[in-house]
């Protein structure tokens, strides 16, 4: 007999066929409306309700949720869970269709599953009663039971306990599972109506697997059946659109868009499918689509309506005014969302309106904050302007001395501006002005703020500062300019204490705007200016506020109304030094530059001035570049220290996050951890796009160019030692078209040339390689391109011209080279030694690359070089090195890398070494003697003695060094 779950539902064609639907097999058609069968004198069963409802035309196919189905359906439950909107039942209904459609799929008979799946429709207000009856129905039409001898104990209504169990018992006798459909779960009004499911699934030996669609806040045991491992889950995430299927869905409605176009709309929705479907049905016949689908949102008539009448009509009225009230906020948590309503139980409210209602989106945090989906709180927003004015200023007065006592001055001042609080808006941009700029692209809502009246200008132009810096943090260049004016037109009467610290301010805020604006020669020029407002002498550094007390507001700025006295007077050099640091960073690296020294300072000043979010972007870049350079140990404790820092004040470090991430990454690349170095190249995919795909790089290099190459880079690799080259040379192609042409970018381009041309020479495209270095000489000013070549010209046979190419890497220049492009250029030296019979060179050489490497615990240059390699660190070990233990390790790890021994070469042993005797053969390869091996070893030397006399007898040798030799053929070192 099959027991359930002994194989996978596989589907012909899944991903590939054309859905056209047509009528579901006979057996559907067995209840019909007007009849009941088993249960006489009730109402009757609709047949629609028992059969999933034909998709709406077009269906896109959707291979990867269809096999999340197929796998889930061989276990106890699947659950599909979501709002309104998301496709829980076009999922379904296309599932089970497809199912009725290809019979072989579900009647294999190693499957594990019976006929195709019953399917229940659940209705608003269904009580046991009636849920039972269509159960009955659907279990007698799922097991062809026309006796009804498997449904006869059920009754007119919820069965009772000893009911339950003739039909669970019923259930167990059947030769194959049965596999049931229940959609819109969560309508039934009576909670314990599916107990009697679940005491089922408990005994029916395996025999019944349900698939469920609800919206949330089931009655089943979903933490118990979590807990077994009972349960599959398929939520809002995996329901979500991707690009592809974005793509997919708007050429079958006859509205295809460019792929930003596709990429924009897609994170405009969230990928939630029915504002997908919406739009793609707006879009057909728009004569500028691509302009329409930037002013997409969720307060648009058609999508208004949608959520209105399926996603908000059935909320508590006091939760939908706690969404109203905390959409003020991008994101929020209890605190936040307890002083912007006053309810004490905001933080449950939320947690409830996040796993219950699934309105909201819990991000990984703690305390744990929550996000509504772009569209809903597009229309909570909308709703939110309408309140009264007053309300409305004082909702953002909350939010603004809330932010402002949790330490997030970007988010108080953008609040304190639209509340009118001028005295403390003034207040944050003095105390934080450094913090207060945009380091990603991470898009910002909210409504403008009111500009200041002239006579507040008047009395404080700071306040205009402060307007122009949230300007600027929203991206909003033009109007940050206009206040950049304004202030400019009152500077004049300020005292010359303050006057010197506003233009020190307005400096850096042109700096902004510059960096902003992609003005790279103004932002060199103001970087310029805003240096030479340095204070003669250092001023003790501004404590950052992170308390109500440190930016307490005073009166109300007005007419007669003075500066609040606590504003600090003076700009630590510290400040300077960091922001400007940053800023000519950042601009370096959008030309393609890799500026390793420029971010580290700039974060050791952000960390003296008390800076997190500054220090943040330093570490995060400083990691990839000090990575790439071969520094792996700051690397990863500059990574360490990016990674560590963005739960802690809630913002927005997608971006900073991924630059760490690819750091690690290519860490794990130099150390030759592949499985480490794929992982965290998959978690840095929000700087580079999905960074394993070759297209991947060409979309997403305009906006961070030096990320998406060295990912490139990194993910070329990775597909070369996975003995797919051609897969690594044309992501290394794409990458190098996406650079910016500007001398900048010439050593980050060498790194993508040296790469390319080591695999075309590898691949045997030896002219390929030639001409993509044709332009190198050995003196050139990218030492990597030299290296390269002169691995081509050994490669192509040609020692001499190699020799001649290869540039001197211990010369005192070569001290400032990367250190992974030092230690090829040794080894390759040393393989040029060993083909000149120079012996004393090799040793010498070999034990210089070997200091270089260990110190940063790199290993790719050996373990990935050519097979040459593992015979030059053999005979090493053989001659002495002072890092025997790497050195050993090595020719290991070297040996598994390599190609499987022939058998010939290989043979076998008739008596294979014992564990003690393969740690002593080890020892062997050194100049230790059985002395000294036995202190290592805590052994007698007689012992050490015994045991090298068994290792010659089997392996057939009679001194030391054969041993070894014939070890090394066996591949048992």
């Amino acid at each position: 007999m099959n027991r359930p779950g002994s194989g996978n539902r596989s589907r012909p064609g899944v991903g590939t066929r054309r859905w056209g639907w047509g009528r579901v097999p006979e057996q559907r058609d067995r209840v019909r409306v007007g009849t009941a069968p088993g249960l006489p004198g009730e109402p009757p069963l609709l047949a629609s309700r028992l059969t999933p409802a034909v998709p709406p035309e077009p269906v896109v196919a959707r291979p990867r949720l269809l096999r999340r189905l197929d796998e889930g359906s061989a276990g106890p439950v699947t659950l599909v869970t979501a709002p309104a909107g998301w496709g829980k039942t076009t999922l379904l209904a296309t599932w089970v269709r497809l199912a009725a459609a290809t019979p072989e799929a579900g009647s294999a008979p190693d499957d594990g599953v019976g006929s195709a799946p019953a399917w229940v429709s659940v209705e608003a207000g269904d009580d046991g009663d009636r849920l039972w009856a269509y159960l009955a129905a659907a279990l007698r039409t799922a097991t062809g039971a026309a006796d009804d001898n498997l449904v006869a104990p059920l009754p007119a209504g919820p069965p009772r306990p000893d009911q339950l169990e003739l039909l669970a018992a019923g259930l167990a006798a059947l030769e194959r599972p049965v596999l049931l459909v229940l959609d819109d779960l969560h309508r039934v009004a009576d909670p314990a109506a599916l107990t009697g499911l679940e005491f089922l699934l408990r005994h029916c030996e395996g025999r019944l697997h349900l698939v469920v669609g609800a919206r949330a806040g089931l009655p089943l045991a979903v933490h118990r059946l979590r807990l077994a491992g009972e349960l599959t889950e398929i939520g809002p995430d995996e329901l979500a659109f991707t690009d592809d299927e974005v793509a997919d869905l708007l050429t079958a409605h006859g509205a295809p868009l460019p792929a930003t176009a596709v990429r924009r709309l897609r994170t405009r929705t969230g990928g939630w499918p029915a504002a997908l479907r919406i739009a793609a049905l707006a879009l057909r016949g728009r004569p500028d689509p691509e302009r329409w689908v930037g002013q997409f949102g969720g307060d648009q008539p058609e999508i208004a309506g949608y959520l209105r009448e399926e996603v908000l009509a059935a909320v508590d009225p006091a939760d939908r005014d706690l969404l109203r009230r905390t959409a003020l906020a991008e994101t929020v948590c209890a605190d936040l969302a307890e002083a912007l309503t006053g309810r004490a139980d905001a933080g449950q409210a939320l947690a409830d309106l996040a796993e219950v209602g699934g309105l909201l989106r819990r991000e990984d945090s703690r305390p744990p904050w929550y996000r509504c989906d772009p569209l809903l709180a597009d229309l909570l927003r909308a709703e939110l302007a309408r309140l009264p004015g007053d309300e409305l200023r004082e909702l953002h007065e909350r939010a603004a001395d809330w932010y402002a006592g949790d330490g997030r001055p970007a988010d108080g001042l953008r609040h304190a501006l639209a509340a009118g609080r001028w005295d403390l808006a003034g207040d944050l941009f003095v105390a934080h002005w450094p913090e207060l700029t945009r380091y990603d692209d991470e898009p910002v809502s909210g409504p403008t703020p009111p500009p200041p009246p002239p006579d507040v200008l008047r009395a404080d132009p700071e306040v205009a500062l402060a307007c122009a810096a949230e300007r600027a943090y929203v991206g909003d260049l033009p109007a940050a300019t206009g206040h950049l004016r304004d202030a400019a037109a009152y500077a004049d009467a300020l005292p010359v204490p303050r006057r010197d610290r506003f233009l020190r301010m307005a400096t850096a805020l042109e700096l902004t705007v510059a960096r902003l604006a992609g003005d790279r020669a103004e932002v060199r020029a103001a970087a310029a200016r805003l240096l030479r407002t340095r204070p003669p002498t250092s001023t003790p550094p501004a404590p950052a506020a992170s308390t109500p007390a440190d930016i307490a507001p005073s009166a109300q700025v007005g007419p007669a109304a003075g500066v609040p006295a606590d504003r600090h007077l003076g700009t630590d050099d510290a400040d300077l030094r960091a922001f400007t640091g940053t800023a000519l960073g950042l601009v370096e690296l959008a030309c393609g530059a890799l500026p390793a020294g420029r971010f580290v300072r700039a974060r050791a000043a952000a960390r003296e001035a008390g800076r997190p979010r500054t220090e943040l972007v330093g570490a995060s870049r400083s990691a990839l570049l000090l990575a790439v350079r071969g520094d792996l140990h700051a690397a990863e404790r500059a990574a360490g220290d990016a990674l560590g820092m963005p739960p802690c004040r809630g913002w927005s470090c997608r971006l900073d996050c991924s630059y760490a991430y690819l750091a690690l990454a290519v860490v794990a690349l130099h150390r030759d951890q592949p499985e480490e170095a794929a992982a965290n190249l998959a978690l840095a995919g929000q700087a580079t796009g999905p960074v394993g795909a070759v297209d991947s790089v060409s979309s997403s290099a305009a906006g961070e160019p030096v990320a998406a190459a060295l990912a490139a880079w990194c993910g070329a690799h990775l597909h070369r030692d996975a003995g797919d080259p051609a897969t690594g040379q044309r992501m290394l192609v794409r990458a190098r078209e996406s650079l910016p042409d500007e001398p900048s970018a010439a050593e980050l381009s060498g790194l993508l040339r040296a790469a390319e041309a080591e695999i075309r020479a590898e691949r045997g495209d030896l002219d390929g390689a030639r001409a993509l270095l044709a332009d190198v000489t050995a003196d050139a000013a990218t030492p990597a391109l030299a290296v390269a070549l002169a691995r081509v010209q050994l490669r192509a046979g040609d020692p001499a011209a190699a020799g001649r190419t290869l540039p001197d890497w211990q010369a005192p220049p070569a001290a400032a080279w990367p250190l992974p492009v030092r230690l090829d250029a040794g080894l390759l030296d040393a393989v040029l030694a060993d083909r000149n019979g120079d012996v004393r060179r090799v040793g010498r050489t070999l034990e210089q690359v070997l200091d270089l490497a260990g110190a940063q615990g790199c290993r790719r240059v050996f373990t990935r070089a050519d097979p040459s390699v593992r015979d030059l660190l053999a005979a090493h070990l053989d001659a002495g090195t002072a890092h025997f233990p790497l050195v050993s390790d090595l020719v290991r790890q070297v040996e598994q890398s390599a190609a499987p021994p022939s058998a010939e070469s290989a043979g076998s042993l008739d008596e294979p070494l014992t564990e003690r005797e393969l740690t002593i053969l080890r020892y062997l390869q050194s100049i230790l003697s059985n002395v000294e091996i036995a202190a290592e070893l805590s052994l007698s030397v007689n012992t050490v003695k015994t045991h090298v006399r068994n290792i010659y007898r089997k392996l057939g040798a009679t001194r030391r060094r054969e041993a070894v030799r014939r070890a090394r053929e066996l591949r048992l070192i």
